[in-house]
């Protein structure tokens, strides 16, 4: 199956990260390689088995006809428009996993730093969401089963002020994680 673009090969690790083997197993060492598609268009296809059961696992990614671009020294999941891997709800999953994983006092050091660094682009992900003009994200845009329930769980965490102070609160972290 070919999905839509991974706009970064970060994006495609995350999507794959997220989707587990029907055993349950997330990880696997993954082998790359771009291939041609029959309508001409190039794609990255990850393969590799789980190191859990064994069965083989595929992931073939269309890309995007325009690379995005990363700021030096930064990290950005992709461009300026939504992810069409990740629904909203998905990248506040992400956010939120990497945040519990930072030590909330102490020196947490330079993996916590790369740690907050990815909880703030999945959270600027999210925003990417939300219509010009509009305060909140659409609930039509979260498509995944985890998406909608935490949509319907949580609906004033797509709220654009919600979202724009948890992703300050997080930037705001990244000084005292150096």
């Amino acid at each position: 199956m070919i999905l839509p673009p991974s706009r970064t090969s970060a994006e495609a690790h995350l999507y794959m990260d997220l989707r587990p083997c029907s055993c349950g197993e997330t990880r696997f060492a993954r082998q790359s390689a771009v291939v041609a598609l029959e309508d001409g268009d190039l794609a990255a296809r990850y393969t590799g088995a789980c190191p859990a059961c064994g069965q083989p696992r595929e992931f073939t990614f269309r890309l995007p006809a325009e690379p995005a671009v990363i700021p030096a020294g930064g990290f950005r999941y992709g461009g300026d428009e939504p992810s069409q891997l990740l629904d909203p709800g998905e990248w506040l999953r992400v956010a939120d996993t990497y945040a519990r994983s930072v030590p909330a006092v102490g020196d947490a050091g330079p993996r916590a730093r790369a740690t907050l660094i990815r909880a703030v682009a999945a959270l600027d992900e999210v925003l990417k969401f939300i219509p010009p003009g509009e305060d909140v994200v659409p609930a039509a845009a979260c498509t995944s089963e985890w998406g909608r329930d935490l949509r319907q769980r949580e609906p004033g965490r797509f709220r654009r002020g919600r979202l724009a102070a948890a992703r300050d609160t997080y930037a705001g972290m990244l000084p005292q994680a150096v």
